[in-house]
């Protein structure tokens, strides 16, 4: 069975985020933060690089991967989108293989952080500091060729 670290060589994954309210009357709808294509490679050094984007966004990734159990990926997005500056921060963990689990989808959890504001498309200001919980699903191994 293939380790997490073998999953993160230039893995696409299913990224969703999730604001963290903790009143249950909340829509889940309401909580969403985020959702995106999230692209992760990888290098021998423990150096993370890619991308995660979306309709009318893309933030290039640069970070690191440390291996353990469970292992520990930091990295930031960066990019312009609409003229703005956007800068997110994020810390997540490879979910381990569960004992008796079936059909366990490869997963990273953690948390984002909004490292500066950003205009938001009601022609206000979302603000720096924001966290947000995520998971990303592994969705498969792009053909990075084309």
């Amino acid at each position: 069975m293939p380790t997490i670290i073998q999953h993160l060589d230039a893995a696409l994954w299913s990224y969703r985020s999730l604001l963290n309210n903790p009143d249950l009357s909340v829509s889940f709808n309401d909580l969403e933060f985020g959702q995106a294509n999230l692209l992760i490679e990888t290098d021998y050094n423990g150096g993370l690089t890619g991308k995660l984007y979306g309709d009318g966004f893309e933030l290039e990734l640069k970070g690191s991967i440390q291996s353990g159990c469970p292992s520990t990926l930091w990295f930031q997005g960066k990019g312009v989108v609409d003229g703005s500056l956007w800068v997110y921060d994020y810390l997540c963990y490879a979910v381990p293989q569960i004992p008796n689990g079936e059909r366990q989808v490869p997963a990273l959890v953690g948390s984002v952080t909004r490292a500066i504001p950003h205009p938001n498309s009601q022609g206000g200001t979302n603000p720096a500091g924001v966290v947000a919980s995520f998971y990303a699903v592994l969705a498969g191994h792009p053909d990075l060729t084309k």
